[in-house]
């Protein structure tokens, strides 16, 4: 079992960035995979970046270039830098973590990119 608490959500403009972080409760190096969700309003919740333990991140083609995952291992926490910020990237993001066929979610950070 393992809980996950998003932050650093909030309002930003279009072309700022965000970062995001996801605590976990117990390590992340005992989980296969972490990653990071997100739904926009009146949307389905699609995967924007995952990370495998130990590997390389996997990106949506729509935020390639522009956000980053990183997990901090000795902190337990996964990282989502979002730069260059779109309107279309506003939404309620999403940590996940998977172990094995199970799977943990945080509740969601909303995340708002306006003028």
């Amino acid at each position: 079992q393992v809980q996950l608490v998003e932050s650093g959500g909030g309002l930003v403009q279009p072309g700022g960035s965000l970062s995001l972080s996801c605590a976990a409760s117990r390590g992340i190096f005992s989980m296969d995979d972490m990653g990071w969700y997100r739904q926009a309003p009146g949307k389905q919740r699609e995967l924007v970046a995952s990370i495998p333990t130990g590997r390389a991140p996997n990106y949506s083609d729509s935020v390639k270039g522009r956000f980053t995952i990183t997990t901090d291992n000795a902190k337990n926490t996964v990282y989502l830098q979002m730069n260059s910020l779109k309107l279309e990237d506003t939404g309620t993001y999403y940590c996940k973590a998977r172990k094995y066929a199970i799977n943990y979610w945080g509740k969601g950070t909303l995340v708002t990119v306006s003028s």
